[in-house]
């Protein structure tokens, strides 16, 4: 595989956009910290920090196992909007695909992540949170490896 992001310990930033129903995209940019215990214990740390005072900040915590050889993983988080959550995730060659679902939530929020890698150091996301059938909120971004001094997306034709 050459993923970098979840596969390698790092740092990472983000920058895009918010987006929930019935209100204009929100700029968002956030901070994630990824670290590995042992050869198949992952942890992510992640802030989301919206441009909206409306909007609140967004905490993440992810543990998640993946197992040696494979490309799926499960994970928990602890998530400041959705609360205690479980998922799972599937590692192809150009993107990490993941779905989760809130615990204990009488909503019924679930929710869904692609990063779909654009170079080794950057990756664009999208990413959904649904309460039964209906989309909620989407978010859609671009990650980056902290320390990358150009944070503007690229496609892999080259194009901005």
């Amino acid at each position: 595989m050459l993923h970098s992001f979840l596969l390698e310990p790092g740092r990472w930033l983000l920058q895009g956009s918010w987006l929930e129903r019935d209100r204009l995209p929100t700029a968002i940019s956030g901070k994630i910290l990824i670290g590995w215990s042992g050869q198949s214990w992952f942890t992510i740390v992640m802030k989301l920090l919206p441009s909206a005072q409306q909007l609140p900040e967004m905490d993440l915590q992810y543990r998640g196992h993946l197992t040696a050889g494979e490309r799926q993983y499960t994970f928990v988080l602890k998530h400041s909007l959705l609360g205690r959550v479980e998922g799972e995730g599937w590692i192809a060659a150009d993107s990490i695909i993941q779905r989760y679902w809130a615990l204990d939530d009488p909503q019924r929020r679930t929710g869904f992540e692609t990063l779909y890698r654009l170079t080794e150091e950057r990756y664009h996301l999208s990413s959904g949170i649904m309460a039964g059938h209906y989309l909620t909120s989407a978010m859609e971004a671009t990650v980056y490896r902290q320390g990358l001094a150009d944070p503007k997306p690229q496609t892999r034709l080259g194009k901005q």
